[in-house]
C-alpha cells in the first residue's frame, strides 16, 4: 500500500494553526521547509520563527498530531535553523489573513503601512514589545484601535 502524496501532506499541514496566531497555519507562517517521504519514512522539515520561540514544541507536536490523525505512522520532524527564518517567507494568503485578524503583517520599513482595522495611515509605536515576542504594539491615531504589528525579521 502506497502513501499520501506530498501534495496531500502540504494540504493536511496548511490546517494546522499557528499556536500563538491562530488564524495563519504554520505552512502559511513559511515555517514548514521540506515535505519528503524516504521508503516509508515521512519527514517534515521545520524552521522556528527564532530560536526561542517558545510555541516550537507544541508547533511540533500540532505538526505530528495533525498527520498521525491522517494515519502517517512513521513520521520524522526535523529543525533545520540555517537558513534563518525570515517574515519574508510568510505568504500573500497569510499576510491577508493576518490584516482580517486585526494583525498588521511585516513590512520591510520596520513598521506597520496602516491600521488592519480602518486602513488609516497615520499608526503610532506604542510599545517595541506586544502579546508575543514577534509583535509589537501599535495604535491607531484615527480610530484609536490598538493593534499588534508583526515585527519584520
Amino acid at each position: 500500500m502506497g502513501h499520501p502524496a506530498t501534495e496531500q501532506i502540504w494540504d493536511w499541514l496548511d490546517a494546522v494553526p499557528d499556536p500563538e496566531i491562530p488564524v495563519i497555519s504554520v505552512v502559511d507562517l513559511g515555517i514548514v521547509r521540506d515535505v519528503a517521504w524516504t521508503g516509508k519514512t515521512l519527514t517534515i522539515t521545520v524552521t522556528p520563527t527564532y530560536s526561542g520561540c517558545p510555541a516550537t514544541s507544541m508547533i511540533a507536536m500540532d505538526i505530528e498530531t495533525a498527520l498521525r490523525d491522517h494515519g502517517v505512522r512513521d513520521l520524522e520532524l526535523k529543525t533545520q535553523i540555517s537558513p534563518a527564518w525570515t517574515t519574508d517567507w510568510l505568504s500573500r494568503k497569510g499576510r491577508e489573513k493576518l490584516i482580517e485578524y486585526g494583525i498588521a503583517p511585516p513590512t520591510p520599513a520596520g513598521g506597520p503601512k496602516n491600521c488592519p482595522r480602518c486602513g488609516s495611515t497615520s499608526v503610532e509605536k506604542v510599545s517595541q514589545f506586544g502579546s508575543t515576542p514577534c509583535k509589537a504594539h501599535w495604535r491607531c491615531v484615527d480610530c484609536l484601535e490598538p493593534f499588534d504589528y508583526f515585527k519584520c525579521i
